[in-house]
């Protein structure tokens, strides 16, 4: 009989046990407290979340992915034992339109089901993403998710030819490419600066003499192997770039050639992408980037037989062949893959991966979220056989004092974490002005736009403390607009608005109304690259006004610029500014009627090719925020705006900010409202 009880007495501990690990906490807003970027196709969130204090995966599919989430919810302090929540991999060759669809379903326990490797490690994505860690505990929501990709290739494009990085800063970044579910490393490995790829051939590649920055930084083959296998565990493929002909200054330095069109080369250059492809075989590396981008000059010239030779010998190896449109067309009978850059369009009947436009290094982290959000990969809905995808880009061209000032001076996890949604969901054919402003407020796309951001900052607080990640809330923040007023060349022209505001202005005969309200806290008033934005004349003055609300008196930080400063080609559209100058084209904003000086810069002047002096304060976001005293109570803000040649980007930018110990975050208890009552005026 004793012996009987103890039998029922265990028995009982395992059932408090279970009901422990597997009991429903409090009801909770799964769709809000647990956002997935991307958001998934299919996505129902039930209202209970899942209390576990271990687990135990009950099935033997996809063993490596069961592992990496083994891994993981150990590393998070959830034991792996008997009693534990189950997690079951299974293989599901019929759920979705592709091998890379998965679903994910969690209830009283984990189901995964997919139909390769790639949807399981996807899923796990989705899974991670949910994890939440309180009090010892693991927390999941309960959601049930049907899931796949639009595009085939999802990725991400390093120039470490330039500036290089260490092999430990590539691997964070690749990390959180795998948890965005992109599946393409782009690895930019040769440039005019430095061949960053190890030839045991031909050492002199390596040899100091061929380095015009970052001298003797490369990657050993050991180092590139690595990296390789790193990928590989992630789900992702490395496309090594070794550009030629053009770019190829440091090629040229090591050997001593004056010119790409010396007998020698060819064959160096056979030798070469042998060497690079007996790092990996055609399973693990399918793809080779050869450039032949931006031949400029006649020291990189070739014939274009020279280009094809290289091609095939590549092809004969089993591998697909990528170049650059725009870059050297080849005959139609050799089959290469064109990677679309500035606006190029593709060839008919070739297939591609889109980069138009979506260059990194040219971005504000606020305006160019918006872009990277409604730009519509391959200009189509989804991805066929010839639109394979999009690539996004990192060229840091400009030289940069230390490796983290790459991830500091542009926002390359913002725009990771954005382009994901874009490249694995598709878009539909959007206006192409909300490229550049944000559509008006109430619309289908402004609320999608302000749903998924509220995504991005619950990402930004979780996953991406003391990391780069220079983004806050905007889309809430109205501007009016008033102008162009023709300055005639004279930045320094004062308009009837810096003396007293009122609705509208009559000036030179023409009457000018505040338009509005646009949102953001960046606003490009022409675009850089001819995107359709707020304005069409090619020189002028705006101002614009916005107004808000403190609860209190304080000192606030915030964010002003008013150029956007392409990380590449010098300090394009510079020189920049003297001391005393916000920027060259003089303009000036005020808060409630006093006028906020600019900051003390390092590095006052320079002229616009300054490519090999680094960059220190100049944006925004990576020098120390403006101090403005605000009053309690509502406070304006009025912005003069002049543009005109030299300058390249005619925009603003102007926003409250928090800096915290984990990164910047929204300033807090702050209220927006527009500052003029509009009315309807006839001319």
């Amino acid at each position: 009989m004793a012996k009987f009880l103890s039998w029922i007495w265990v028995v009982c501990l395992c059932f408090i046990s279970i009901i422990h690990v597997h009991g429903q906490s409090s009801k909770i807003d799964g769709k809000h407290q647990y956002p997935i970027i991307p958001t998934p196709k299919q996505v129902e969130y039930g209202d209970r979340g899942l209390t576990f204090d271990g687990f135990y995966m009950d099935s033997d599919a996809f063993p490596h992915e069961a592992l990496m989430l083994r891994k993981f919810l150990e590393g998070n302090g959830i034991p792996n034992n008997t009693q534990g929540l189950a997690i079951n991999l299974q293989r599901n060759d019929t759920i979705g339109p592709n091998d890379e669809a998965y679903i994910l379903k969690i209830d009283s326990v984990v189901t995964i089901s997919a139909n390769s490797k790639a949807g399981a490690y996807y899923a796990i994505a989705s899974l991670k993403q949910l994890f939440r860690k309180v009090d010892n505990n693991g927390h999941l929501p309960s959601v049930d998710i049907k899931d796949w990709p639009s595009f085939k290739v999802r990725g991400f494009m390093h120039d470490t030819g330039r500036n290089f990085q260490s092999v430990d800063q590539l691997k964070e970044q690749i990390e959180v490419l795998a948890n965005y579910k992109y599946n393409i490393f782009h690895w930019h490995l040769t440039d005019n600066p430095g061949w960053r790829l190890e030839s045991r051939k031909y050492p002199q590649l390596q040899s100091d003499e061929a380095f015009s920055r970052d001298i003797a930084q490369y990657y050993t083959q050991e180092d590139f192997k690595e990296i390789l296998a790193f990928c590989k565990a992630r789900n992702i493929t490395v496309i090594p770039e070794l550009d030629i002909p053009g770019h190829t200054e440091a090629f040229r330095r090591a050997f001593g050639f004056s010119k790409m069109n010396k007998p020698q080369v060819l064959s160096i250059l056979l030798d070469l992408f042998d060497e690079l492809m007996a790092l990996a075989d055609a399973n693990e590396m399918p793809y080779i980037h050869m450039g032949t981008d931006e031949v400029r000059n006649k020291a990189e010239e070739v014939p274009t037989e020279f280009i094809e030779t290289l091609a095939s010998h590549i092809q004969e190896n089993n591998r697909k062949v990528i170049t650059w449109k725009e870059g050297i067309e080849l005959g139609r009978d050799i089959v290469t893959i064109q990677q679309l850059w500035a606006q190029h369009p593709p060839t008919k009947g070739r297939q591609f991966i889109d980069s138009r436009a979506n260059y990194i290094n040219h971005l504000d982290p606020l305006a160019g979220m918006v872009r990277l959000f409604f730009q519509q990969p391959c200009r189509q809905v989804r991805g066929d056989n010839f639109a394979l995808g999009g690539i996004l880009c990192a060229w840091p061209d400009n030289n940069v004092s230390n490796e983290r000032d790459i991830l500091r001076q542009n926002p390359i996890y913002t725009s990771m974490v954005f382009y994901a949604d874009a490249i694995w969901n598709g878009r539909p054919g959007y206006d192409k002005q909300h490229w550049t402003v944000l559509p008006k407020a109430g619309t289908p796309a402004y609320i999608a736009f302000q749903q998924f951001e509220e995504k991005v900052i619950k990402h930004r607080d979780l996953f991406f403390a003391k990391k780069e990640f220079p983004y806050v809330s905007h889309s809430g923040i109205p501007w009016q607009i008033i102008g162009p007023f023709d300055h005639g060349g004279d930045f320094s022209i004062s308009f009837p608005v810096e003396t007293e505001i009122k609705n509208r202005y009559r000036v030179d005969g023409k009457v000018f109304k505040w338009e509005g309200p646009y949102f953001g806290g960046t606003l490009h008033l022409k675009h850089f690259f001819g995107f359709p934005s707020i304005a069409e004349a090619k020189r002028g003055t705006f101002y614009a006004t916005s107004q808000i609300y403190s609860p209190d008196h304080r000192v606030q930080d915030f964010w002003i610029g008013f150029h956007g400063w392409s990380r590449s080609g010098g300090r394009r559209g510079g020189p920049f500014p003297q001391q005393g100058e916000w920027h060259h084209t003089q303009p000036r904003i005020w808060v409630n009627g006093s006028p906020i000086a600019p900051p003390q810069w390092k590095q006052p002047g320079l002229a616009t090719q300054s490519e090999e002096i680094p960059f220190l304060d100049e944006d925004y976001f990576y020098r120390e925020p403006t101090k403005i005293p605000l009053k309690k109570g509502w406070n304006s803000i009025v912005l003069k705006i002049p543009f005109g040649k030299p300058s390249w980007k005619w925009m603003f930018s102007c926003i409250p900010i928090r800096e915290t110990v984990e990164g910047i975050r929204e300033a807090e208890g702050l209220k927006y409202r527009l500052a003029i009552k509009t009315e309807h005026y006839d001319n």
